[in-house]
């Protein structure tokens, strides 16, 4: 697997410490998250739990049920593994809103639609540049990307939590975006940011608070995005419908 794209940076020290050449098992990332002192315990099943039922186990157990040889369980667990307060987070939004509306077990509202997106699709976004929000909510992605693009390198961080997508970044491909939860502040430490990025999800009600944003845009994140000519594409860089 080729894990050179920059959104596994924040993995790196975790991906060393793993089998090469096959997928972890479910007792050796148990293994790992008991070393890093976690009470996560990875669970080997071939008949995988209801949604419901898969975020309750990880609240009431720590049971996190996982299919053998799954790319996508393996990205969810480099995540849980790496940000574990923020994806402690994300399950205890969805534990508490089905606990207080059991109809949500059928039809997720907007809140688990939102928490659902950051769990899958999320890119963490910090940035001590206050201008940066209202930018990217605008879709305004030559300011951002091009007209501003020292400013952003300089003040801004990205760290890609959707498990989802960096699935689809082992072999990226254009149009691949991300959903941001953006926060006014530059974290210290991957620790610090996940702190962060747990308490951040309390302000979240609905999908409309995570803007969408083409990973490929990103600096550093595609070869060819320091051409201003790259963001012309507005198939992929679309701007905000009126």
């Amino acid at each position: 697997m080729d894990f050179s794209h920059s959104a596994f940076n924040p993995y790196r020290p975790l991906l060393a410490s793993l089998p090469q050449h096959r997928l972890p098992n479910a007792a050796e990332l148990t293994s790992l998250a008991q070393e890093a002192g976690r009470t996560l315990r990875f669970v080997a099943t071939t008949s995988p739990l209801s949604t419901c039922d898969y975020e309750r186990s990880i609240l009431e157990t720590g049971a996190i049920y996982t299919r053998p040889d799954n790319l996508h369980d393996f990205m969810n667990a480099l995540v849980w593994l790496t940000f574990p307060q923020t994806k402690a987070g994300l399950n205890r939004i969805h534990c508490r809103t089905l606990a207080d509306n059991p109809a949500e077990a059928k039809q997720r509202g907007r809140l688990r639609d939102a928490v659902t997106l950051l769990d899958e699709s999320g890119l963490m976004v910090f940035t001590d540049d206050v201008e940066f929000l209202p930018l990217l909510g605008g879709r305004r992605w030559h300011e951002v990307f091009v007209q501003r693009r020292q400013n952003l390198v300089s003040h801004s961080q990205f760290l890609l939590i959707g498990h989802a997508l960096l699935e689809k970044l082992l072999d990226p491909y254009l149009s691949i975006t991300a959903k941001c939860l953006v926060m006014l502040a530059r974290p210290k430490s991957l620790a610090e940011a996940d702190q962060n990025g747990a308490a951040a999800l309390e302000s979240i009600d609905t999908p409309r608070r995570l803007p969408p944003l083409p990973v490929a845009g990103i600096p550093g994140w595609h070869p060819h995005n320091q051409l201003a000519a790259f963001y012309d594409n507005t198939a992929i860089f679309r701007p905000l419908a009126h």
